[in-house]
Order: structure tokens, then C-alpha cells, then sequence
């Protein structure tokens, strides 16, 4: 019994076993597909590898990513933390991470592990050297010592979205069998989309199922914990980049054998579900408690395995932020049977023209079709502006999210408790992103976003986040207030002022034009581009006059840096033919700037090229000078 207690303390303050008595830990990843296995029911799916591992192990109804496109999904995983508070939300954005705060295979490799990656990373965060003994497509769990404990990525390609769309194409599934949902028309090209898609997410499958002969064959099944899971919800548009149960929703399968099931989820048991609501910022801490590892306060999920695994979460939260070139910010949550959205940038569409994404069949039809007129209110939705504000939807009579009770006084409770979670969520989590990117950057220098966010003097969050609640509101009486705020202190306060007035239109142009005149000579770049975009579009003539050489003046990547300048083009673009005069401007302007790493280094020369669709294409930039931490 005295053994006994002092094993039981011992794990407790987090001490782990040796080495050769811990699981080994395989994670088969996939991209780009909601739940559409067999397993989960769907009858079109041929999943046999992951449909058998789902009938010996279990799987979960009720699982989300954080966010609906890949690179953020993954910051969430690998830190623990959701990225508007780890300041990784946006693409490519390469946020510093504390070093106090440490990445799951750190930890890991720490406790004895052999932890290798194949291979993708695609994190928006820095990691540090030496993260993964291995990551590269020749990373292997067999070239770990012998006896050691291994745990191992297998990341699976072949249902991305770029698969969707790839042709010529041997096609297995029949679009006549497809069940489009009620946001896509119903056209051949969406139908053989969806198909394609259906196939694709059987090679992912495929590729599950060789991993899995190799542990069997190597005589590892008993001593191996698999988790399958897709990094967010399927390539076609209106899922991949949106936050909606669409984008969010995964499949994630988790198989415990039988000598470790004293780790299993307290629910578990073989072929079974469950109804646990699991997100990815679980993940992080559930590979912890895994091994014996209590996880630090820091991390923001909840672990569903081993022994410090905790109760059921209420709920679950989705987030965006800017996809490539496009801007938005937009959060979810979730209670398993009601989506609540609240989307800050409302004058901006679910559809903003992302090129990867118009690169689908689907997403060209669909367009077409909406510009003529021939889309119902359903399929209307995902074009239209401006969208509204908050979003509500009855994930059981309404699964493809497409029927707004946020004006329903029957849904009035419902939707004032999923406001009031996020709300809550927001201050919790210290969600660092209602920031422009720029000064995201700017004010986190010398240290990372992260910490920036726990600094009320640098970032003061309530009044901020106060300020985006009343401009994204659209109502027309909080006009008065939201001109007060033009002469805040802070300038992230001016900038969401300022917004709201663009967001307003014409009447709240006109209404406080003299104001949005002085806003053209702010301190901060961000205020300067909305007040301009806001008088081009609905201020008299001398006020488009003022404003669009404060654009023209800082759309220039080489003068400003690259952030600033895709802020003043996104303006330029939006703003069209009442923003020609800066064509000509725009069509010769150096692509290269400071930005904070090279992977931005497409979207102005594409913002560019968007502008000026006939001009001569930007020469590839160069590798840009990184800002100094």
C-alpha cells in the first residue's frame, strides 16, 4: 500500500515513468476533411482503415478545430494556446513564443520520447531549434534508440484542397449520389467537387491504414495509442477559412490498447462514441496527462486522457483572422447544439477573394451564379455584405448553418448566453488580435504578442474590444459614442471608431466628415487608411481629395513596411473606380518591404496585381529585412 501512495503522489506533482514504461503515441493527421467517414455514418465515405480503427477504438462526435484553415489549426495544437491569444492567428504571421512557455514536443522529448514529424509543420509561430528530433519526410518512429518510447506525426496530403480540383481525375464516387448542402447550388461542377472530395478523403484513408499495417507488422499495436484526426473542415468553400461547424467540425478517432486503458478518456470503450466536446487546444494538454506530465496553467485546453484529465467542457470556440491578403475577424462558439458567430468585420463578405480558393470549380460557379442573380437567400449568404453581425444556428434542425436566429425572440436566451461565453472567452484567453496586424507587431516588439497581451498598459484589451463591439454593431445610435472615440488615447480604440464609421456608410461619413478629415493626420497608419477609405467612398469632394493621397502614400511596401501597405491596397482595392487615379501608382510600386518573415512576401505584389489585373506582373520580391524583436 506505502508503494502504492507514493506512486500515486509522485504522479501527481507531475513525475513521469521510465522511459520503457510509457506508451508510444502515433497521430495519423489528414487535411482538409470534416467528418465524412463511415464512421461517422455517412453513407457516401469508403474509410475502411479509419472506419476499423473507429470500430476497436472510439470516437468523438463533438470535435473541433479552433480554426478552419491549416497554419493556425496547427498553433493551436502544437502550443496548447488559442492563437488570437498567442498572436499566431492570422497566416503566415510568425509570432514569437514566450520562453517561458514551452511546445508540446519539448515537453515530450523531455520525458524520454522519441518525437518525430512527417512532415508538415506550417506553424504561424516561431518554433524553437531543435523542436522534433526529425521532421522531414524521411522522419520514421523506427529510428528512435532501442526500448525508447516514440511518438510520431503522419500527416496525409491527399484530401487537400488543392486535391478537390485536380484534373483529369479518375473518379470513383458518383456525383449523382452527392448531398449538397444547401449553401452550394446544385450544379454538375459542385457535384463533382463534392465527389472528388469523397475520394480524396479515401486516399487519406488509405494512407491511415498503411501506417497502421506498419505498427501491427512491427508488433507494436499493444504497446501503441493512436489518435486520427483532420486539421479542419473540408476544402470546399464555405468550410476551409470559416469558422462555422462546417470549417470547425472533425472527425477524431483515438484507439487505447488494452495495457494502457487506464489512460483512456473516462469514457472510453471499444467501439464506442462519445459526446464530449474535445477541441485542438485539448490536444497539447491531453498528450501531457498522457504521460504522466500535469499540464502547466499557462496552456488553455482542457486534457480528455490520462490521469489528469479533466470534467467535460461546456463549450467550444472557433476563430479567423486575415487569410492571406484578406482581413477579418471573426469568433464562434459553440455549445454543441447552437453556433453563435460574431463577426467584426462585417463590411467585409464570408467570401473575400482568396485566389486559392476561387481555384475550386465550386467557388467559380457559385460566384457566376451569384453575380447573376440566380442564387437562393441559402446560397446568397456566403457573398453577400454586409454580413450580419451576429450569427446564431440550430446545429440539429439547421446542420448546414444557413437559417440567422439571432433576431428570433424564441432564441433570445440561447443567444444571450453564447454571447456572454464569448465575451468571457475573450477576456480569459487575453485574444490579442482585435489589434491591426501592424501594431499587433509594433507594440509586442522585444517580447511576443503573448506577452503584449497580459500588459494592460500596452493593450488596453476591454477598451479595445469595446470600441470593435460597438462599431461592428451597425447599430445607428452608437454613432454619437463611436465619434467620441475618434479621439481616444489609444489608437487601436481610433481605429475601430473609425471602422465604424466606414462600416455605417454614407450617413455616418457625411455626419462626422470634419473628424474623419483630422483622422487623415493620425499618428497611426491603421486610422489614417480607414478614415481615407471612409472619405473615397462617402465624403464629398474635397475629402476624397485629402484622402487618397494619404492612401497612395502609404501603399508603398519600401516607405511603410509590408503590413501597413496591404492594409492602404486592401483599401485601394475595395474601393475601385472611385480609387483609379492611384492605379497607375499602384501598377509601378517596389513589392518589397519590412515585414515580419518572408512567407508574406506574395500578397502584395498579389494585391498589386488584383488593382492592376492588366498590367505587367510585379517581379518576384526578395527576401525581405525582418523587423527586430
Amino acid at each position: 500500500m506505502k508503494i502504492i501512495l507514493t506512486a500515486i503522489f509522485l504522479l501527481a506533482l507531475g513525475a513521469t515513468l521510465p522511459a520503457a514504461e510509457k506508451p508510444n503515441i502515433l497521430w495519423l493527421t489528414s487535411e482538409d476533411h470534416g467528418p465524412e467517414m463511415g464512421c461517422y455514418g455517412d453513407k457516401n465515405a469508403r474509410t475502411p482503415n479509419v472506419d476499423a480503427l473507429a470500430a476497436r477504438g472510439m470516437l468523438f462526435k463533438r470535435a473541433w478545430s479552433n480554426a478552419p484553415v491549416c497554419a493556425p489549426a496547427r498553433s493551436v495544437i502544437i502550443s496548447g494556446l488559442y492563437t488570437s491569444s498567442s498572436g499566431g492567428q492570422h497566416m503566415r504571421s510568425m509570432v514569437p513564443v514566450p520562453q517561458q512557455l514551452k511546445l508540446y514536443p519539448q515537453f515530450l522529448r523531455e520525458a524520454g520520447y522519441y518525437c518525430t514529424n512527417n512532415n508538415k509543420e506550417d506553424y504561424n509561430l516561431r518554433k524553437p531549434a531543435g523542436l522534433w528530433h526529425e521532421s522531414s519526410r524521411a522522419a520514421h518512429w523506427k529510428k528512435r534508440a532501442e526500448g525508447q518510447p516514440f511518438f510520431a506525426v503522419f500527416n496525409s496530403t491527399k484530401s487537400h484542397e488543392s486535391q478537390i480540383r485536380t484534373r483529369p481525375h479518375r473518379q470513383i464516387a458518383d456525383p449523382a449520389k452527392m448531398r449538397v448542402p444547401a449553401y452550394h447550388p446544385d450544379t454538375p461542377e459542385v457535384r463533382q467537387d463534392w465527389a472528388q472530395y469523397y475520394d480524396k478523403v479515401s486516399a487519406a484513408d488509405a494512407d491511415a491504414g498503411k501506417l497502421l499495417q506498419e505498427i501491427e507488422a512491427a508488433g507494436l499495436t499493444a504497446d501503441t495509442i493512436v489518435f486520427y484526426y483532420a486539421d479542419h473542415g473540408s476544402g470546399m468553400p464555405r468550410s476551409k477559412r470559416w469558422p462555422s461547424n462546417s470549417g470547425l467540425h472533425v472527425p477524431l478517432v483515438v484507439f487505447f490498447p488494452e495495457k494502457w486503458k487506464h489512460l483512456a478518456p473516462k469514457e472510453y470503450s471499444a467501439g464506442g462514441q462519445s459526446d464530449r466536446m474535445v477541441s485542438f487546444v485539448d490536444f497539447a494538454p491531453t498528450l501531457l496527462s498522457i504521460v504522466g506530465i500535469q499540464p502547466p496553467s499557462w496552456m488553455q485546453g482542457h486534457a480528455f486522457a490520462g490521469p489528469h484529465q479533466s470534467q467535460p467542457q461546456p463549450f467550444l470556440f472557433g476563430e479567423r483572422g486575415r487569410m492571406d491578403e484578406r482581413m477579418d475577424l471573426v469568433r464562434s462558439v459553440t455549445d454543441g447544439r447552437y453556433l453563435y458567430l460574431r463577426n467584426y468585420f462585417p463590411h467585409v463578405s464570408q467570401a473575400q477573394r482568396v485566389d486559392y480558393q476561387f481555384q475550386t470549380p465550386t467557388t467559380r460557379v457559385w460566384s457566376a451564379l451569384f453575380d447573376a442573380g440566380k442564387t437562393n437567400e441559402a446560397q446568397s449568404i456566403f457573398w453577400r455584405v454586409p454580413k450580419a453581425p451576429e450569427e446564431l444556428y440550430d446545429l440539429r434542425n439547421d446542420p448546414d448553418e444557413v437559417r440567422n436566429l439571432a433576431a428570433s425572440n424564441e432564441h433570445r436566451a440561447v443567444l444571450e448566453k453564447l454571447r456572454q461565453t464569448h465575451r468571457e472567452h475573450l477576456a480569459a484567453i487575453r485574444d490579442v488580435c482585435f489589434l491591426p496586424e501592424a501594431e499587433l507587431h509594433s507594440r509586442s516588439a522585444g517580447s511576443s504578442p503573448y506577452e503584449l497581451a497580459r500588459d494592460d498598459a500596452k493593450y488596453p484589451q476591454a477598451r479595445i474590444i469595446a470600441a470593435a463591439e460597438l462599431a461592428s454593431n451597425l447599430d445607428p445610435t452608437a454613432l454619437p459614442e463611436l465619434a467620441n472615440l475618434l479621439s481616444d488615447s489609444d489608437s487601436a480604440v481610433r481605429w475601430w471608431a473609425t471602422l465604424g464609421h466606414l462600416m455605417r456608410g454614407s450617413s455616418a461619413v457625411t455626419a462626422h466628415e470634419v473628424a474623419l478629415n483630422t483622422a487623415l493626420r493620425d499618428a497611426s497608419p491603421d486610422v489614417r487608411i480607414a478614415a481615407a477609405e471612409a472619405l473615397v467612398r462617402h465624403g464629398g469632394d474635397g475629402s476624397r481629395s485629402a484622402a487618397l493621397p494619404v492612401l497612395a502614400d502609404l501603399a508603398a511596401p519600401e516607405k511603410n513596411g509590408v503590413l501597413v501597405a496591404m492594409s492602404a491596397l486592401t483599401a485601394i482595392e475595395s474601393l475601385g473606380d472611385k480609387a483609379a487615379s492611384l492605379h497607375p501608382l499602384v501598377r509601378e510600386l517596389n513589392p518589397n518591404g519590412v515585414s515580419p518573415d518572408g512567407r508574406y512576401n506574395g500578397y502584395v505584389p498579389r494585391l498589386i496585381q488584383n488593382i492592376t489585373p492588366n498590367a505587367k506582373a510585379p517581379g518576384q520580391p526578395v527576401k525581405p529585412k525582418r523587423k527586430k524583436a
